[in-house]
């Protein structure tokens, strides 16, 4: 390991490996190394349907040191500190690095003191989550006996924002295929006031909705966990709460302090999510403690020399792998136009992401689309599949398509 470095990438996920790729694509020569502490690299939009019972676990994850690119060194180590005005990046075993030039893709981190209770529960008992360990979604859901089958999110931005939503089908698909889970409650509470951004896709989730006969509760934000009685209490943030007939179906009570009690017999919940906090420690972050990138160029609003992409950048925009596959090239060519050409000339992302939304076994719909929340389908497969409808071979493109194009090109830096 050497302690300056032409171009050092923070992150060996998607964006980092994607972006180093395709920079060594480009030219061999360029001197690059991507700090990175983990040994595993995972193909986490497959843990939906691990969580489902329908994908090996154990295919969804590769050694980090197969993926790293040829001629990049790889800094096994995690980084504490940024400091931009020097150029400078601290870690914490290898000392500083210097660089010249930074692309900061470290992901997210989970926050689990954002709801109350959360740390206790998760990973027991019927309180599972696809995002920290899908195996135990699966056994929650075949060992369901019937009751509150609960799905739910936090009111912060999250990474794959259509996971919760997406096991919820899966387990009301799988109930339903079970004569004798037939009349349990499956409940999606979100702290939205939509089932989703755009549309199109939006009317066909409320007919998938209708079809398996489950609550929809927009503007409920999760604030605490009662693991052991049962109870998930929640924060209404809509105009006006409405006690109707869906009160005294599910149990629900408003309480004292206004938190609405929810019982559950099956809660499968995303965490709270946030940047690293080296991002506001550096002074790279914007109000809301993201990482301050301009919407378009992806560099940083303040240090010319810094990029970001991916989960920890404060984009209008979905979280997710399919954004990172295009903002990845954007990244790699306003970085070659400023080294090489000494330009600003600079290339535009205009806010690109996709959400494969499984809504059953054998079903999909692929939402596509763009800042403000503008659809954006895919001009050739739009010539032979309505991508807001339910199909067959979306479920085939999830299942076996993805995977093999993210670990045969976007990981080799080709797409």
């Amino acid at each position: 390991m050497k302690q300056k470095y032409n171009i050092l990438i923070i992150g060996g996920g998607t964006g980092g490996i994607m972006v180093a790729a395709q920079l060594k694509n480009f030219d061999r020569h360029l001197d690059i190394a991507i700090l990175e502490p983990s040994e595993t690299h995972w193909y986490q939009p497959a843990w939906t349907l691990v969580g489902a019972g329908t994908f090996d676990y154990k295919k969804t994850a590769r050694p980090m040191k197969d993926l790293i690119p040829n001629g990049v060194d790889w800094i096994k180590d995690k980084v504490t500190l940024v400091a931009p005005d020097e150029n400078l990046c601290f870690t914490e075993h290898s000392g500083q690095i210097n660089y010249d030039y930074l692309v900061v893709a470290p992901g997210l981190v989970y926050n689990m003191d954002g709801i109350k209770g959360l740390k206790e529960s998760l990973g027991k008992g019927v309180v599972c989550s696809n995002y920290t360990d899908p195996n135990h979604t699966w056994e929650v859901l075949q060992n369901f006996k019937g009751g509150n089958a609960v799905f739910t999110q936090p009111n912060t931005p999250i990474k794959c924002g259509g996971a919760p939503q997406k096991i919820a089908y899966l387990a009301a698909d799988y109930f339903r295929k079970h004569p004798p889970l037939s009349k349990t409650n499956v409940i999606f509470a979100t702290p939205g006031s939509v089932i989703f951004g755009v549309k199109d896709f939006a009317a066909t989730l409320m007919k998938v909705i209708k079809n398996y006969g489950m609550d929809f509760l927009p503007f409920f934000s999760p604030v605490e966990i009662d693991a052991q009685n049962g109870h998930i209490y929640y924060q209404y943030l809509g105009p006006k709460l409405e006690e109707g007939p869906v009160f005294e179906k599910l149990g629900l009570k408003v309480m004292p302090d206004g938190r609405i009690q929810m019982p559950f017999d099956m809660l499968h919940l995303a965490p709270p999510q946030k940047a690293p906090d080296f991002i506001k420690e550096s002074g790279l972050a914007n109000e809301t403690n993201w990482m301050q990138v301009d919407i378009h160029t992806l560099q940083h609003m303040k240090y010319p020399n810094v990029f970001g992409l991916g989960d920890v950048a404060a984009l209008p925009t979905a979280k997710t792998g399919a954004a990172i596959r295009k903002q990845a090239p954007v990244v790699v060519k306003n970085l070659i136009s400023i080294i090489k050409k000494n330009k600003t000339d600079f290339a535009q992302y205009e806010g690109y992401s996709s959400c494969p939304l499984v809504t059953g076994y054998g079903k999909m719909v692929l939402a596509e689309f763009k800042y403000d929340n503008v659809r954006d389908s895919d001009p050739l497969l739009s010539k032979f599949v309505d991508t807001a409808e339910e199909t067959w071979s979306m479920w085939l493109l999830k299942k076996y398509g993805l995977p093999f194009l993210y670990w045969n090109q976007m990981m080799k830096g080709k797409m």
